[in-house]
């Protein structure tokens, strides 16, 4: 079989080059990160959870209009998508005062906001990340008037969708982060979705518990990482009862290895 050529290695995922022009094939790590990766890890069969759940939840918003570069999955780790540029901007969406926020503005954590909250962070690790303005976009140039229209309606679309979508399972959405890309055609571009959206993305709160069902886990050392993030994967309906079992033997990849062999 030919070697596939790495294109990106990041914190969670590796790109490999796709089978067809335009397309680029996503490897999801079971690797874990916290504080511009002073905090490292990892968390069996996470890779596998966020795949899945990436997936639904991206095909599930194409079904409203919203585009992305989601393609189709392809196995337990990887899924296709298309090749586009990243525009070096994250979005941040915020319902409810949690992380960076509460440390910035006071804020007790678990408090619901007045209103949604769309912030912009600069994409680049060895400046971790830091939050920009408008002003700051337009004066690099890092994306067109346009293009952040697009992106904002998109942000509070996805929002609005995501936090119907949870409710119905008994997750409260806090906050999540997105990104973004420009899909070319010719010399033409349009804003498209990308990366994943997946408990690695977003915080996730049991409605009635309180309980957080995302990396925070990982972050604040609060244990039963992987129970949280298949605890998500069960309540979309990933996985059923019955699968429960069988699906927690092969996330940890080490201890399905040992029972297929006895």
């Amino acid at each position: 079989m030919a070697r596939r050529r790495q294109i990106y290695e990041g914190k969670a995922k590796i790109l490999y080059e796709g089978p067809e022009p335009g397309t680029i094939i996503q490897y999801f790590k079971d690797d874990a990160t916290a504080f511009n990766a002073q905090k490292k890890g990892q968390i069996a069969g996470k890779g596998v959870l966020n795949n899945r759940i990436s997936e639904h939840i991206f095909a599930s918003l194409a079904t409203i209009g919203v585009p992305t570069h989601f393609i189709r999955r392809l196995n337990m780790r990887e899924q296709l998508v298309k090749q586009v540029e990243i525009v070096p901007i994250e979005v941040v969406v915020r319902n409810v005062a949690a992380g960076t926020i509460c440390k910035r503005l006071g804020l007790e954590e678990g408090v619901a906001l007045p209103r949604t909250i769309i912030e912009y962070y600069y994409k680049d690790d060895e400046l971790g990340d830091p939050l920009i303005a408008d002003e700051h976009i337009a004066c690099f140039g890092w994306a067109s008037q346009e293009e952040m229209n697009d992106i904002a309606d998109m942000a509070i679309r996805v929002n609005d969708f995501m936090c119907g979508m949870f409710a119905g399972i008994g997750i409260k959405l806090i906050d999540f982060k997105l990104e973004f890309g420009r899909l070319f055609d010719g010399d033409f571009s349009r804003i498209i979705l990308a990366d994943e959206i997946s408990p690695d993305s977003c915080r996730l709160w049991d409605i009635k518990t309180n309980r957080k069902l995302d990396k925070d886990r990982f972050r604040q050392d609060l244990g039963e990482v992987g129970e949280a993030y298949q605890e998500v994967a069960r309540r979309l309906g990933l996985f059923t009862p019955e699968e429960g079992e069988e699906a927690g033997a092969i996330l940890d990849l080490d201890e399905h290895r040992k029972k297929r062999d006895k």
